[in-house]
């Protein structure tokens, strides 16, 4: 709980005493690799805070081929946020990519403590969540923007603690790639 409190209060100031109230709305959780904690088709009732681990975000598509969106790790959030937000379905499914521990939280509990104990909380989630939609749309422009080559060394350099945690298959995915294209251009920056 404590990591949770250290990540909310880099974000703005909120009463030590109310930040040791939220322990009740979370659970903690541990997901072995491999683990589903959200799968495409179910009811989204939760939302997660990575303790350790590091997890994607995908889609099945039509061919049967796992489309990889999103990646989270430590101090990140993941979820299906629209099936979160409107207690729908799920149109993802996370898979914890190594063992991984979460603080999940329901809607209800979520909506409980906002609107009960910590209302200084939708600030925190407002400014972490507005960071996550810039960081799509600085996505959506670099693969309109950047070669193949150009998006895999971007993505390297601004995101170098997921090169060594997520399996080469999965990164292409993420990229648009093939796996084999990804090892011709490793295998080109190499040389």
């Amino acid at each position: 709980m404590q990591q949770l409190i250290t990540h909310i209060s880099k974000f703005g100031s909120i009463d030590a005493g109310k930040l040791a109230e939220i322990g009740q709305y979370f659970e903690a959780r541990t997901f072995k690799k491999r683990e589903l904690l959200l799968e495409e088709g179910q009811r989204c009732n939760e939302k997660f805070f990575i303790v350790k681990g590091c997890v994607n975000l995908f889609y099945l598509r039509q061919n049967g081929v796992e489309q990889t969106i999103d990646f989270a790790l430590e101090n990140w959030w993941t979820t299906d946020f629209m099936a979160f937000q409107n207690g729908g379905t799920a149109q993802f499914s996370i898979r914890a990519i190594e063992t991984t521990e979460v603080l999940s939280i329901s809607a209800a509990r979520q909506r409980e403590m906002l609107a009960n104990e910590i209302p200084e909380l939708h600030g925190y989630f407002h400014a972490v969540f507005q960071r996550a939609y810039a960081a799509s749309q600085v996505r959506i422009r670099k693969l309109y923007e950047l070669s193949k080559e150009e998006l895999y060394h971007d993505f390297i350099s601004s995101y170098p603690a997921f090169i060594q945690r997520v399996p080469q298959y999965l990164l292409a995915s993420f990229l648009g790639f093939t796996p084999e294209y990804l090892s011709e251009i490793r295998k080109k920056s190499l040389s």
